[in-house]
């Protein structure tokens, strides 16, 4: 990076303010059925077939944890934002569903271990993803999961591309999965509700 450059990090964005409109971007909001369709395809394939507790970290609005309660399993939402927290909690109200705030890179669960660690665009913001991914492994059962949606964006000419690149994330997870597998998903456009043109993947990695 530039002089004057630095890296995005969680505690730049004000994801409160963000709350109120977070869910206008139709893969977050999940509102378009096409749209909403695809990633619950793709969240099928990724969990475990059996009911699973699974922990949704950086969980915003609590789209794909709908999308996971609706598929049988047990959620823990994390998301330093009280506004989201609240919008999820309300989005999942009588579900199998318990929402937290705090930090997505410590969350606040104890001793408590899960089966699924699922975490959408929220690495790339955390510092040291390493140690984070290090945390999370021990927030896991044995042969549980991570489910990683990741990406780079902002990538045209002049601009600091914000994110994490598949060979690095799968890098750092080398240590720590003994099976990853990558799936990219730039090219399928009801994901996102438009054609996009930058890196966007999901790692799922079995411990």
């Amino acid at each position: 990076m530039t002089n004057g450059e630095h890296a995005i990090t969680a505690a730049d964005l004000d994801w409160d303010s963000a709350a109120a409109t977070f869910d206008d971007e139709p893969d977050h909001g999940l509102r378009d059925p096409e749209v909403r369709q695809a990633w619950a395809s793709r969240l099928r394939s990724w969990l475990p077939e059996r009911a699973s507790d699974v922990l949704d970290l950086g969980c915003g609005t609590g789209s794909l944890s709908l999308l996971a309660a609706e598929q049988g399993h047990r959620v823990t939402g994390v998301d330093r934002s009280p506004a989201m927290v609240d919008l999820a909690r309300a989005k999942l109200a009588g579900r199998d569903a318990v929402f937290l705030v705090g930090d997505a890179a410590m969350p606040p669960v104890g001793e408590e271990r899960f089966d699924v660690v699922l975490v959408r665009h929220v690495l790339w913001a955390l510092p040291d993803p390493g140690r984070v991914l290090r945390h999370w492994r021990g927030l896991l059962r044995p042969g549980g999961r991570f489910v990683l949606v990741e990406g780079v964006w902002d990538t045209v000419a002049g601009a600091v591309p914000a994110g994490i690149p598949v060979d690095r994330l799968t890098g750092l997870l080398a240590p720590l999965a003994g099976q990853v597998r990558v799936e990219h998903l730039s090219d399928d456009e009801a994901l996102w509700g438009r054609p996009v043109a930058d890196e966007r993947y999901a790692v799922v990695a079995t411990a």
